[in-house]
């Protein structure tokens, strides 16, 4: 499992056009590497509405934002067409990088314990280093005043703490 203060795993994937990514050619830059359970689904759409919606300030922070699934790249292609999703999408249908960051093993749901992905967020330094981990989370939270507090934009705080 990927833990903060270790250097993040190295992984080459293929996005929503089949093309290879490599976490390694982004040195340099903030990296905001996130793993959901599958595309079009309710929580898997809000949560990549909020980051294409934030996605300005995240690039005006220098960092990118990589979404991460076990589903395929022509799945991904429609995803992001449907909604209108300004974000790169990779594919793991292996669940290799899922296991190497920690984000595919048991989770329980309505009290049914399964094997799937385990909703994450990790925050990657320029230097590859691995700044800070979010796990299990919740797309959207509401507080008791009606708040709607948004992971993307937790996601964002912290990247501006950090820098």
């Amino acid at each position: 499992m990927a833990e903060v203060g270790e250097m993040a795993p190295e992984f080459t994937l293929p996005d929503q056009d089949e093309r290879p990514v490599s976490l390694k050619a982004f040195r340099g830059r903030w990296v905001v590497l996130y793993f959901y359970p599958r595309d079009n689904t309710s929580g898997c759409t809000k949560e990549a509405e909020d980051f294409t919606a934030l996605r300005p300030d995240f690039e005006a922070e220098g960092a990118v934002i990589l979404g991460v699934s076990p589903d395929s790249p022509a799945s991904h292609r429609r995803f992001i067409e449907k909604h209108a999703l300004k974000l790169t999408l990779l594919s793991d249908a292996e669940k290799r990088v899922l296991r190497a960051y920690g984000a595919w093993g048991m989770k329980k749901r309505y009290g049914k314990e399964s094997e799937g992905v385990i909703r994450s967020t990790f925050l990657i330094r320029p230097d590859g280093v691995i700044a800070y981990r979010w796990r299990n989370v919740r797309v959207r939270v509401k507080r008791k005043n009606g708040e709607v507090v948004r992971h993307a934009q937790r996601v964002l705080e912290k990247l501006r703490e950090m820098k």
